[in-house]
């Protein structure tokens, strides 16, 4: 298993933000998210650092979908980034944790009235305008109220990255955006001869997720930059500001292999210079959306082994108290994970390969479906890493089961963000 940020094994033990992992799991129980706090800041001044933002005036905005509690609106409003929200949920929880709402890009494919209205009167930053339906209310409410909206418009730029079809965006055949290729976004600028309520100051563009290469991206920057060109030749419309999107790819097993921070940042800025350089126009403010990047490697689940099932001769099953309520990608992307024991850290690894299942009532409920762990018992605390994205973000209740507190280590300390749900909790809703 590969460590991650502050992890080190102290006494054939794992250390996490110089915190005990075993003396978590004692304290909060399992199944429990850990996540390192001193790497998600380092990942924030990372892309800070690398994609000009104090030097260009640059923006880089967290995708909040990826995990979005009170805490981590405040961690990135402190390590100041905007911030990308897709729901009024989301929204809400910015609002809440009193995240400046200039800062905000609400993104979504089909907001309802109320969410756009809600943005309107929070004073959100920027629409980012994913269909004619949308552009059509945001003008209506704001013509209402005497108010301009500042938006984008979210292109499709026909790139197909080469990631998983569930994580595929920015091909023709997408439920997000304008569509170049059919002519729909030239409609949508047309269509603005129409509004007085609204600014056109951006476009916007995301291709995927999980993608390994920077060529994809500087695909992307081509497409966009030419129609910064494009926009204002046509129809007299200065771009100001071009985003990016996010999807920049990860580790979570010996197959990935991402490139940096750095590599990415520098490749889409140095691919915007050249190309503005070469159309001979002004470089607007560019804008990346970084989610997983952020938290996935700096994010951990804890669980406690139970039942140990071997079949002889096909599979042995190690069961958790966990599953696809705590972390759905392995069942619905079939995504892999490395794990551990982390009270048994320096036992060398056997060649009894092990499957690791979860709790729930569905044979397809599978963490990690073959891995080699040693001398593996019940009672033993086993993690799994990278869990940081999409973990705690897409957790449900499947079979009555209550969702896993998350705490925060540095230093030495943890500190509870989300407290575990009680089966009092499951009930409080219904009537």
């Amino acid at each position: 298993m590969k460590l991650h940020g502050t992890m080190e094994i102290k006494s054939d033990t794992l250390y996490i933000g110089g915190v005990n992992t075993v003396n978590m799991a004692e304290k909060y129980s399992t199944p429990l998210y850990i996540f390192d706090e001193e790497l998600i800041r380092n990942n924030c001044k990372e892309y800070i650092k690398n994609f000009k933002v104090k030097e260009n005036g640059n923006k880089v905005a967290y995708a909040g979908k990826a995990f979005l509690p009170l805490y981590m609106c405040k961690l990135i409003d402190e390590e100041s980034l905007y911030l990308d929200v897709v729901s009024g949920g989301e929204l809400f929880t910015a609002h809440k944790a009193n995240f400046p709402m200039e800062k905000i890009l609400f993104h979504g494919n089909n907001k309802t009235p109320d969410e756009i209205q809600m943005g309107i009167k929070y004073g959100v930053g920027r629409f980012v305008v994913d269909n004619f339906y949308e552009l059509d209310i945001i003008e209506r409410l704001c013509e209402e109220q005497n108010k301009i909206q500042d938006i984008y418009f979210r292109v499709t730029p026909g790139i197909d990255a080469h990631t998983h079809k569930y994580i595929r965006t920015g091909q023709i055949d997408s439920k997000f955006g304008f569509a170049l290729t059919n002519g729909d976004f030239y409609l949508a600028v047309e269509k603005l001869k129409e509004y007085k309520n609204v600014n056109l100051m951006g476009i916007h563009a995301h291709i995927g997720s999980q993608i390994f290469q920077v060529e994809p991206f500087q695909e992307e920057v081509d497409v966009m930059i030419n129609l910064v060109k494009e926009l204002k030749e046509k129809y007299n419309i200065e771009i100001t500001e071009v985003d990016f999107g996010g999807g920049i790819g990860v580790y979570y097993t010996e197959e990935d292999t991402p490139k940096s921070i750095k590599d990415f940042c520098e490749a889409i800025i140095n691919k915007c210079e050249e190309k503005c350089k070469k159309l001979n126009i002004n470089m607007p403010t560019l804008v990346i959306e970084p989610g997983r990047s952020l938290v996935a490697n700096a994010g951990s689940t804890l669980y406690s082994i139970g039942s140990i099932k071997e079949i002889k001769d096909v599979r042995t099953y190690v069961s958790v108290d966990g599953g696809m309520t705590d972390n759905i990608r392995p069942s619905l992307y079939q995504a892999g994970y490395e794990c551990a024991i982390v009270n048994k850290m320096n036992n060398i690894s056997s060649n009894h390969k092990v499957t690791i299942a979860g709790k729930c009532c569905e044979s397809g409920d599978i963490l990690v479906s073959s891995t080699d762990i040693f001398n593996i018992e019940s009672g033993d605390i086993l993690i799994t890493t990278s869990t940081g994205a999409y973990g705690y973000s897409m957790a449900s209740n499947y079979n009555k089961i209550p969702k896993n507190p998350v705490v925060f280590v540095k230093d030495g300390e943890d500190k509870l963000v989300c407290k575990r749900q009680s089966y009092e909790d499951l009930l409080s809703l219904e009537v």
